[in-house]
């Protein structure tokens, strides 16, 4: 469960049905509320978090016509945390991504418009 007090520190970036994702300026660092737990990345593994999404062929995984189990497992190398996903939670997760991502990229054009028209 999640202190109230930590989630006073916790910018919400962006979140969706199925799960969300804060930025902690305090500690530098984001959670992912996703699949049931909160995982906490710093930058670099939060960037390794988005490749390793964006490198499942989800649609490859869905033709395919053999017996293996429809599940992907997401490590990342120095990170604690580990996803085993099925593929309807591996399109959710690259929706809760990509959003996120289009909203960091949003603010940064914003900070840069806004700060480089004062000047």
């Amino acid at each position: 469960m999640i202190a109230t007090t930590e989630l006073t520190l916790w910018t919400d970036v962006f979140s969706t049905k199925t799960g969300a994702v804060y930025q902690c300026d305090a500690e530098r660092c984001w959670y992912v509320d996703f699949a049931g737990k909160v995982a906490r990345f710093d930058h670099r593994n939060f960037l390794k978090l988005r490749k390793a999404v964006y490198a499942i062929d989800i649609e490859e995984k869905l033709l395919t016509t053999t017996t293996d189990p429809d599940v992907e497992i997401i490590f990342i190398c120095a990170c604690d945390h580990c996803y085993v996903l099925s593929l309807a939670q591996i399109i959710n997760l690259k929706e809760l991504l990509e959003g996120t991502f289009v909203m960091l990229e949003l603010n940064h054009i914003i900070h840069d418009r806004l700060y480089s028209n004062s000047l």
